[in-house]
């Protein structure tokens, strides 16, 4: 790596900031020019004066802040190269939800690559996690220890499944992020064989037309009716994870309350939350495949934006490399959030 490149970044009150390019990456106040890996809300804000992004970032951040939710926009096709200021940019996929994506930036014969948030667990609702080589990485650290191990989401389907035969009157109420994990989870389902509709609460509607437009069959999804489940017996209803808990999930007649995130490998969270079914379902990588991804990169040096930092630099930093947690503000796992 060439000595001092890596001070083309800074942090300013708004996020990461790239002085040679004239632009933020995920600012989480609004600015002149913003860069975004993908459609979350800790990640994408409305506001900003000019916004590059994947085709279908920009769309989603259209659906959930309306069709002026910035000055400009302008799609970045994945694995071009695009002049931005004084460096070039390209957009590769992260695998971390539909039109997420890690932005690598080249300038003088250097690379840095800043991931946002990934996984390398197959997820049939989005492009799959591409490894691109760099000198300095920037790494989410959401299950940033080595307690956090994730099963294969199909076995964690396959649970659900398990209890919809043991339990076939009882509705399966289950809690999942309504941008990627519930259209994930819809795909599993519908992969599994399973071809029962599914009922979504409404916050979720929108979000899974898109996706159905965009991806692998989601089957039959009607919109929770008015009778607002009493009379409703059995099957699968989708809903954000703070409606699980919410006066909302009382109009169900003894449901299987289920929360599908990552955070479900800790036992103490799903009794917190008293769910009945946890399915440890994560759209963030786990210590293995963070750990594997940074050797991946070939990096020599990591910056941890987020989640677990200490962890993640004190196992870069015992292997040579050159690591620092960036205390980001304004970052968090969608899930807990929205739980």
């Amino acid at each position: 790596m060439r000595a001092g490149t890596a001070e083309a970044f800074t942090i300013t009150p708004e996020g990461l900031y790239c002085r040679s390019g004239g632009f933020h990456v995920d600012p989480h106040l609004p600015v002149a020019r913003a860069l975004i890996t993908h459609g979350h809300a800790d990640h994408a804000r409305a506001g900003h004066g000019a916004v590059l992004a994947t085709a279908q970032t920009l769309a989603i951040m259209a659906l959930r802040y309306g069709e002026n939710f910035a000055g400009a926009t302008q799609a970045a096709p994945l694995g071009q190269s695009l002049t931005v200021g004084d460096v070039s940019v390209s957009f590769h996929p992260a695998g971390h939800v539909l039109g997420s994506a890690q932005i690598a930036i080249d300038q003088g014969g250097w690379r840095a690559v800043i991931s946002g948030d990934y996984k390398r667990q197959p997820d049939p609702t989005c492009a799959p996690f591409e490894v691109v080589r760099c000198d300095l990485f920037v790494t989410e650290a959401t299950f940033g220890l080595p307690v956090f191990s994730h099963p294969p989401a199909q076995e964690e389907v396959g649970k659900l499944l398990a209890s919809l035969a043991r339990f076939p009157d009882r509705t399966h109420l289950v809690g999942a992020y309504s941008l990627g994990k519930a259209q994930r989870i819809l795909a599993l389902l519908r992969g599994a064989g399973y071809d029962a509709p599914v009922r979504l609460h409404g916050a979720m509607v929108r979000l899974t037309e898109f996706f159905r437009d965009q991806g692998p069959p989601m089957g039959e999804t009607p919109a929770l009716g008015a009778d607002g489940g009493k009379a409703l017996r059995g099957g699968v209803v989708l809903c954000p994870p703070s409606a699980v808990g919410d006066r909302w999930s009382r109009r169900f007649d003894d449901p299987v309350t289920a929360f599908a995130s990552g955070w479900m490998r800790t036992r103490a969270r799903a009794r917190q939350r008293g769910v009945e079914l946890p399915l440890v379902i994560s759209d963030h990588g786990d210590w293995r495949e963070l750990t594997q991804t940074i050797a991946d990169t070939g990096c020599s040096e990591l910056w941890v934006t987020h989640g677990q930092e200490d962890g993640l630099v004190h196992w870069a930093t015992a292997r040579g490399l050159a690591a620092r947690p960036l205390r980001l503000i304004g970052y968090g796992d969608e899930e807990e959030a929205a739980a």
